[in-house]
């Protein structure tokens, strides 16, 4: 479905399904230089299980229009504007890398409009390499080829795709690859520039979720037990072997984590 965000058409994966503001509702947050299909499994299942899903394509990402933001501050407001445009009094905001910055923030400026947050692959503060940021700057292609290693595990890197056929490393470049000239470049100085994220952990009063991966190269998984430990609520899931593109390396395992937080169902392996 399209939304008006700022003058903007705003695009969100709902799994074909209208939303209906007496439902509980989640809202995806994807990461640099990506766009809604990373949820692709998670947003579908809550979809089909009785909540509103909408996995978004942040601006400038995707389908939606507009420029890409360079602020996590800016993101998070906008964020809540996609609430407001759906007609959502209050949702569960899930993020990953760059999304859970911005899941975090949002928490932190607008606590009525946030009943949990899920946070994949953060870690706060989120540097980027001067390397990175210069590639990506020159919208070189070596950048989506320096994030593509950076983000897999050793063991994605040469397979292990849960679908088969399918080839995770591949897959994650034809995706960044579509993304639009400067948009990874503001991506990545959001993530750089965001110096708030232990002030706004503070501030959060929901409960949070963290999935970490423990060969994360990206976003260390210590650099995520350091924000935790200024959560006040806060459950921690520990995938091993997997690193930064934790949907693609252990979509179920991603998948159960969110589903147990929903429920309060909290058996998970920390």
């Amino acid at each position: 479905m399209y939304l008006n965000v700022d003058r903007q058409r705003v695009y969100a994966y709902t799994a074909n399904h209208q939303v209906e503001p007496a439902k509980p509702a989640v809202l995806f947050l994807h990461g640099a230089a990506n766009d809604h299909s990373v949820w692709a499994l998670q947003s579908r299942y809550f979809a089909f299980h009785g909540r509103n899903a909408l996995a978004v394509d942040l601006p400038g990402h995707g389908r939606s229009g507009g420029q890409a933001l360079s602020k996590i501050e800016d993101l998070a407001d906008w964020a809540v504007g996609v609430l407001d445009a759906a007609g959502i009094r209050q949702a569960v905001l899930v993020g990953h890398s760059m999304g859970s910055l911005i899941a975090l923030e949002a928490a932190a400026r607008h606590p009525l409009r946030v009943a949990r947050i899920a946070l994949v692959g953060i870690a706060v503060p989120m540097p980027v390499s001067e390397p990175l940021l210069a590639a990506s700057k020159a919208n070189d292609h070596a950048a989506y080829e320096m994030i593509n290693v950076y983000a897999h595990s050793g063991g994605a890197q040469v397979g292990g795709n849960r679908v088969p056929g399918l080839w995770m490393m591949g897959n994650n470049m034809r995706l960044m690859e579509r993304s639009a000239p400067g948009v990874l470049h503001a991506d990545f100085l959001a993530c750089n520039s965001y110096t708030a994220g232990f002030d706004a952990a503070a501030k959060v009063n929901c409960p949070a979720l963290l999935v970490l991966g423990r060969r994360d190269q990206m976003t260390p998984i210590k650099a995520g037990k350091d924000i935790a430990a200024r959560l006040r609520t806060v459950t921690t899931v520990a995938l091993d072997g997997t690193g930064h593109a934790l949907m693609a390396e252990r979509p179920d395992e991603v998948l159960d984590a969110l589903i147990g937080f929903l429920t309060d169902k909290a058996n998970f392996n920390s």
